[in-house]
């Protein structure tokens, strides 16, 4: 790391923790300020961890919601309904990042370019489908249909892609189906606890021969900054969409994409 290294994964860690559940994509962010501020860890193992204190903040948050669903599954049967369509959307990821995990760490991951310019156009698209003046058909994550699951998930999975987002992948396609604001947001957040959990668990085993515990320090304040600003996020989010909509988002994917763009073709 860095000499600066606390500092460094402090702001890592609070980027991560800040991202992950917002449509401007956390894996540009991080792989962005990566470039920029010369970090760089071994088997990325300060990626890995800090990522599991953005999914331990989301498991704790909605921790009463899964326990209600999972103990009344067994009689209710949209509870049941529920946590297949969650398990549905989150199948097309596993079976694509799985075929295509080396590519994608090894290429995709190593071109900042391409990083910066697919911020810019999940923003333009992003802003688009918000003001698309279409009527909701769904207003509650809970009673999306299987065939919508299945469709968001397909759409999840152009977040394979460092710059997309994997929330703004899931929000949009929501919201191209008939989703409100609220429960596109929503439906993201559930569908990313299986997601990032598997994500992270594959990573875990990827790279189990090469991973560097040794700078446990600055892996640990990573993991309690991302840990702590996710939640902040999770807490906020769902209210803030409800009342401003996702242009905040756009024009910050934007801004920050085209700013990086700069920078690199000046050679930083």
């Amino acid at each position: 790391m860095a000499e600066n290294s606390i500092f460094v994964a402090l702001l890592l860690g609070l980027l991560e923790g800040l991202t992950e559940f917002i449509p401007v994509s956390s894996t540009g962010h991080i792989l962005l300020g990566g470039h920029f501020l010369g970090f760089e860890s071994a088997g990325k193992t300060f990626e890995v961890v800090i990522q599991l204190g953005a999914i331990l903040a989301i498991l704790i948050v909605y921790f009463g919601k899964l326990i209600s669903v999972f103990a009344s599954a067994p009689h209710d049967p949209m509870a049941r309904r529920f946590i297949l369509s969650v398990l549905v959307a989150f199948l097309p990821a596993v079976f694509v990042g799985v075929l295509a995990h080396d590519f994608i760490k090894t290429v995709l991951f190593e071109t900042p370019k391409l990083i910066a310019v697919m911020l810019i156009l999940g923003g333009v698209v992003l802003l688009f489908v918000d003001r698309m003046a279409v009527r909701p058909r769904y207003e509650d994550a809970m009673y999306f249909p299987i065939p919508m699951a299945l469709a968001i998930g397909v759409v999840q999975c152009l977040a394979m892609i460092p710059g997309v987002s994997r929330s703004g992948a899931t929000i949009v396609g929501a919201l191209l189906m008939g989703a409100d604001k609220r429960s596109a947001a929503e439906f993201s957040f559930y569908l990313s606890m299986p997601t990032m959990a598997g994500a992270f668990a594959y990573d875990l085993y990827k790279n189990r021969d090469i991973l560097d515990l040794s700078a446990v320090s600055e892996i640990a304040v990573g993991f309690v900054a991302a840990f702590l600003a996710a939640i902040l996020v999770v807490r906020g989010l769902l209210s803030y969409v409800s009342r401003r909509g996702y242009s905040l988002f756009g024009w910050w994917r934007i801004i920050v994409g085209c700013v990086a763009l700069i920078a690199l073709n000046f050679g930083y």
